[in-house]
């Protein structure tokens, strides 16, 4: 039986979260999904996946609407997310009868992305400072690597996103800023990770949805939350205090992470 109410408060959280700092919809909603509302974790990713797409276009037209998104960059993550994301959906089609295994696998791999994530958030400021350090003249010689690092990146991206739900967040901030740190600005940081978490999102979203992995019913009651949230969010995110949200969040997803790994 699914509270409308209680599922509704959940989606503008996470929703709110999404906009401020990039991170929350599978790091915090995935876990949600299985241990506070008990959803099977295929059922989990696929349901998240379909929330994230909806959550994030919203998010991605008003970030555009602001000018706040490099498209550039999110053009060479999607050349390696997108093919990535539609192999590991295959994956899913040719095991449709090990389910077991299947959730298993995921519940491991989500484990283990919560606690990369969580690492990624914390050391957040330390990368920044790192390529900053490295002075304009080592960037530039390295900018030559740029496009098919980039690109590497949006292939793991994509492939973790797809089979957890998790990544598309916080390790695209993470990987960004250690790629670009002077050319995106924290706020422009945020609307690039989440325009190119989009397009992954609707392919993930879409190919789980065609195996039967979204719970439409609680899917409904999460957006009504969440698309004014983000909304709200996008609005507002340069105010925000980012340090104590990223560190709040990263242990949030240890404790998390411990769950999934004892389950």
């Amino acid at each position: 039986m699914v509270d409308p109410i209680l599922y509704a408060v959940v989606g503008l959280v996470v929703g709110v979260l999404i906009g401020f700092t990039g991170v929350g919809g599978g790091s915090l909603m995935t876990p949600i999904l299985v241990f506070g509302f008990g959803q099977s974790p295929l059922i989990a990713v696929g349901t998240d996946l379909v929330f994230a797409a909806t959550t994030k276009l919203f998010a991605t037209t008003s970030f555009g609407y602001q000018r706040r998104v490099d498209w550039r960059i999110v053009g060479r993550l999607a050349v390696g997310s997108l093919p990535s994301a539609a192999a590991v959906i295959v994956w899913f089609w040719l095991t449709p009868r090990a389910g077991p295994v299947v959730n298993h696998v995921v519940l491991r791999a989500l484990a283990a992305m919560l606690v990369v994530t969580a690492c990624g958030l914390l050391l957040q400021n330390r990368l920044q400072r790192v390529g900053w350090q490295l002075g304009p003249a080592a960037l530039e010689r390295a900018e030559r690597y740029k496009p098919a690092l980039t690109i590497a990146t949006g292939a793991l991206l994509g492939a973790a996103v797809t089979l957890t739900s998790v990544g598309a967040g916080a390790l695209g901030v993470v990987a960004l800023l250690y790629l670009y740190p002077l050319r995106l600005t924290p706020d422009r940081l945020i609307a690039t990770d989440i325009a190119h978490a989009l397009p992954v999102t609707i392919i993930a979203g879409l190919g789980h949805a065609a195996l039967g992995h979204v719970n439409v019913e609680a899917l409904g009651f999460l957006l009504l939350g969440s698309i004014p949230g983000v909304l709200f969010a996008a609005r507002t995110t340069t105010r925000l205090p980012q340090t104590v949200i990223r560190t709040l969040i990263a242990v949030m997803l240890i404790v998390v992470a411990t769950r999934v790994g004892l389950s």
